[in-house]
């Protein structure tokens, strides 16, 4: 090909045919005019030389190069002829582009239509929010008519902000049940965080998380459960917090209820403790704590402890029990009060200085009634050692003689859990197994309800609840 190519008389034919394919199509021939030579006959030249164009023709001079836009169209459907201004003529149909199809009209007439249902609809809702609050209403939202908006706005804006409130107030209306009827029903509630408190929590690459039980923690829980109402409230979800619960009271003899973190609420991204959700009466109701952000809603109900960091001398929380059992020794009608008067003091000193100066005051109204007696102060046998006790005629006071009998309980507590913890550990293990019994093995049992067919064995009697048959004697408060 190359060959052909090169020879003069192939390239001007190939340039030629190129130039052709590139160029649009000659203009249809129009018949020569009578007497015209016809094409391709040519005149002879008068002195008998060939003629201009056949030399032309003839040239051996390679052709001009292609341009880049002078290539070929490989398109082959036809080329619309361009429209010339003003030219051509409208038949009056419309284009296919300007219309709708009739699908497409009735999802447009649909979407205007639940667009106006919608708004409507909206309307109506505002209007309706915005009614007067009802009784069971304003019990429900733990309002009332003081405290409840007065204006129709103020009704649909809180009630539409109503809508959110799962997600940033606790799951129940009532986080505690009510109290069971008395005598079982101890009259104050004793609320305990668990973080840096109770227990601290530890890190490190050896061995990972480790938590560490405060110093006197078992002592408190055991001692002061003959008051309050113990329920732990903490800021910890439950599948964090029920193992170390379960350490520190196995039995459930002390701790009542337990609150997670799906009991607190959210104000502006802190995590609160709102008592209000409580089904308490907050003058009854002491919280523990370390964080004074969680006790915002109620900072008169709480005492701010400082943190467990982990010191095993601790005392802190050992401190604190001669003040908490005063307040239900002595029957306080409202807590808050005396709360507000010890807060920010360091409640264990300021306290054990009030009960001395009490015990002081006992001592010289005992004297003054009873002149020349001895006070039990100095005795001979004092000088060798020896003890006073027993001797003394200075009666004690109340919260002595109280404390001394909550004293007592607590040993017999102690020794009957010690004596029948074998039973205990046995029913423990019944209760876990049967609690690992009754978890669905698959989606479809938990879905169906279909027991596994090991659930129980034949002839096997159910478990025993841990503390039925065994609870510990006197379990009541104090009096």
């Amino acid at each position: 090909m190359f060959a052909v190519l090169a020879r003069p008389l192939a390239r001007q034919a190939a340039a030629r045919s190129v130039r052709c394919l590139s160029q649009a199509p000659p203009p249809p021939r129009q018949p020569p005019p009578p007497g015209a030579p016809s094409e391709g006959s040519s005149k002879p030249a008068e002195n008998g030389a060939p003629d201009s164009a056949d030399l032309k023709e003839e040239s051996t001079d390679p052709p001009p190069p292609l341009q880049p836009g002078a290539l070929p169209s490989l398109d082959i459907s036809p080329l619309e002829p361009p429209r010339e201004q003003g030219g051509g003529q409208r038949t009056g149909a419309r284009s296919s582009r300007d219309t709708l199809s009739s699908a497409e009209l009735k999802r447009r007439n649909f979407g205007r239509v639940a667009m106006g249902v919608f708004a409507l609809g909206f309307g109506l809702n505002a209007i309706y929010m915005g009614r007067e609050y009802e009784d069971e209403e304003l019990k429900d939202r733990k309002m009332t008519l003081e405290t409840a908006p007065t204006t129709r706005w103020g009704r649909t804006a809180d009630r539409f902000t109503q809508i959110f409130d799962v997600f940033n107030k606790p799951a129940w209306q009532e986080l505690l049940p009510p109290q069971p009827p008395p005598p079982h029903a101890k009259p104050y509630t004793l609320l305990v965080s668990l973080d840096d408190l109770l227990v601290t929590s530890t890190w490190d690459r050896q061995h990972g998380w480790r938590t560490a039980k405060r110093p006197g923690v078992d002592y408190f829980l055991a001692y002061i459960s003959q008051f309050y109402e113990v329920v732990i409230f903490t800021s910890q979800h439950s599948y964090t917090a029920i193992p170390v619960l379960e350490k520190l009271d196995r039995y459930n003899f002390f701790i009542t209820h337990k609150l997670f973190r799906d009991a607190t609420r959210s104000i502006n991204g802190q995590i609160v403790k709102d008592l209000s959700y409580l089904n308490r009466d907050l003058s009854n109701v002491v919280l523990l704590d370390t964080h004074p952000e969680h006790v915002t809603t109620h900072p008169e109900n709480a005492i701010i402890m400082p943190k467990w960091t982990g010191d095993p001398s601790d005392k802190g929380l050992v401190a604190m029990i001669p003040f908490l059992e005063s307040l239900a020794i002595y029957k306080a009608p409202d807590v808050r009060p005396i709360l507000q008067a010890y807060a920010d003091k360091n409640i264990p000193l300021e306290y054990a200085k009030k009960e001395a100066e009490a015990k002081q005051r006992h001592v010289e109204e005992w004297s003054k009634k009873h002149k020349g007696l001895s006070t039990g102060q100095f005795t001979f046998s004092s000088l060798f050692g020896g003890s006073s006790e027993g001797r003394s005629s200075i009666p004690p006071t109340y919260l002595e003689q109280k404390r001394k009998e909550a004293q007592m309980l607590y040993r017999e507590e102690q020794a009957y859990i010690a004596t029948n913890k074998e039973q205990f550990e046995k029913l423990l293990e019944q209760d876990q197994a049967a609690a690992a019994q009754g978890v669905p093995n698959s989606l479809w049992e938990m879905v169906s309800g279909a027991k596994p067919d090991n659930a129980a064995a034949p002839g096997a009697s159910p478990a025993t609840p841990a503390a039925g048959g065994a609870t510990p004697p006197s379990a009541g408060v104090a009096k």
